[in-house]
């Protein structure tokens, strides 16, 4: 078995046009296997410098294998099993701004660096107001950036050709509008000047991203037999789904300088983002919220096997494509697209994802997945969607804790509060009495549900079937 460098694997030398912040497993199995596929389908010949974001980390580890590593993906892509491997050498070299400061600002001297992505967890956008331009280096992401692009604008004498092009990759709607604002507070913290302010504006963009691909990261049970399989001691292989999406909420031009579309990949340039995110949220979370409780309640552990279980998997179906995709407003076939591929992921027959886990914290998230799709299906169609109202009486009687029928824990993982209002309610055991005091906690919802016109009759009326008969029966009832 070989070492995995560039002496033993093949690594093409390119231009470093772009910089990462952020070396963990999310970016190598996306970002950085999307810029491979460009320099292999398009003129792209660009590579990436990799700037660790926290003192500890990985680049070390990355720049002991010249950058290299393996991408191994697996799922269901066009009905069939997948199970690839991929070698990615497009990063060039790996930074620590900690203990190598005055290399990480030499970056931007460099003429041809064009691009800047991130993903620093949904904590790393954020400003600091202890950061001082004079930290070496700013404590957190946003400072590190202004320090990067201020060096940039006086290096270059505010060349308006020498901006650069910023992808915020991290979990946060509209990021790239929240990364903007927060640099724009460092701009005035610091006192850098009008002219840098107007370079910042007119030749960078930072524009809003959404990122979609299960990355579980790296295959530890399984390590030593795919390194057997690659015959290369690749410490930094990466797992991920087949499935990626990257909306990019940016102009045409910006699409041809990063022509990850040009080679069939599915990253989509748009005016705004804001419609894909409501179907990520409503057609990928929306359903995995509402199946979680069906299914573990219907004796089901796992999300693959609730799609193909005979009674859930009608169901998934029920509030997905005739309920929640009804809700959004995006052409009908790139909806039913987009639910086909979230069907295919929720069948891959390489993740065991457990159902208890999407359970974390499950009334916050019924809210935001959830909630907004049950009153535009009411408004759209003049009935409430009994898939969805079904699922949020099974996620109310999950939150009564105890056991299912075969004896497993029912256990409940949400804010103290919220555990103790469930509790409090189920003490009374009446359905009627249970719902109304669901719908009516304002804390939970940010207003009375018991408003929605014969929301609090049909949330009762499910819990007492449940009740009554059982998940399965009760479950059986409403799909005919």
């Amino acid at each position: 078995m070989l070492a995995l460098n560039k002496d033993t694997a093949s690594k093409t030398i390119r231009p470093e046009k772009i910089i990462q912040f952020g070396e963990g497993n999310f970016l190598r199995a996306f970002v950085d296997w999307i810029v491979s596929k460009m320099d292999e389908s398009t003129d792209f010949n660009g590579s990436v410098v990799v700037v660790q974001p926290i003192a500890k980390g990985k680049v070390d580890m990355l720049n002991s294998q010249d950058g290299l590593y393996h991408v191994n993906l697996q799922g269901i892509g066009n009905g069939k099993a997948v199970n690839s491997f991929r070698l990615v050498d497009v990063i060039s070299r790996g930074l620590n701004p900690y203990t190598h400061f005055d290399e990480y600002l030499k970056l931007a001297e460099q003429p041809e660096m064009r691009f800047v992505i991130s993903n620093t967890t949904e904590a790393g956008i954020a400003f600091d107001p202890e950061c001082k331009l004079s930290d070496r280096p700013a404590s957190s992401y946003p400072g590190k950036l202004t320090q990067l692009l201020y060096h940039r604008f006086r290096h270059f004498q505010g060349d308006p050709t020498k901006g650069l092009i910023i992808f915020p990759c991290e979990l946060i709607f509209l990021n790239g509008h929240k990364l903007k604002e927060t640099i724009e507070q460092y701009i005035r913290l610091w006192e850098l000047g009008p002219e840098f302010d107007e370079w910042f504006h007119l030749s960078c963009g930072v524009y809003a991203t959404l990122v979609d691909r299960i990355v579980p990261g790296f295959p530890a049970k399984t390590i030593d037999s795919i390194k057997e399989q690659l015959q290369y001691d690749d410490n930094l292989v990466v797992q991920g789904e087949v499935f990626h999406l990257w909306v990019i909420e940016a102009p045409e031009s910006v699409a041809q300088e990063f022509p990850a579309a040009a080679c069939g990949l599915n990253v989509k340039f748009v005016p705004d983002e804001t419609p894909y995110h409501q179907r990520k949220v409503t057609l990928l979370n929306g359903p995995h919220t509402l199946l979680s409780p069906v299914a573990y309640l219907s004796g089901v552990d796992i999300v693959r096997d609730a799609c193909h279980d005979e009674l859930v998997g009608p169901y998934i179906h029920k509030v997905m494509y005739d309920e929640l995709l009804e809700t959004l407003d995006l052409p009908k076939d790139e909806l039913l697209q987009f639910a086909d591929n979230v069907m295919e992921r929720f069948t891959n027959p390489y993740v065991d994802h457990k159902v208890t886990s999407i359970m974390l914290n499950a009334f916050s998230k019924f809210a935001t997945r959830d909630l907004p799709g049950l009153k535009e299906y009411l408004k759209r169609k003049g009935t409430l969607p009994t898939g969805i109202v079904f699922g949020l009486a099974a996620l109310i009687t999950y939150y009564k804790g105890g056991k299912r029928a075969d004896g497993a824990d029912i256990t409940p993982d949400d804010a103290p509060e919220v555990v103790a209002l469930l509790a409090d309610l189920w003490k009374g055991g009446k359905p009627q009495d249970v719902a109304s005091g669901v719908l009516g906690a304002c804390d939970l919802w940010g207003e009375d549900l018991r408003q929605i016109p014969g929301l609090t009759d049909l949330l009762a009326r499910y819990l007492e079937d449940i009740l009554l008969l059982g998940m399965r029966k009760a479950l059986g009832q409403i799909m005919g």
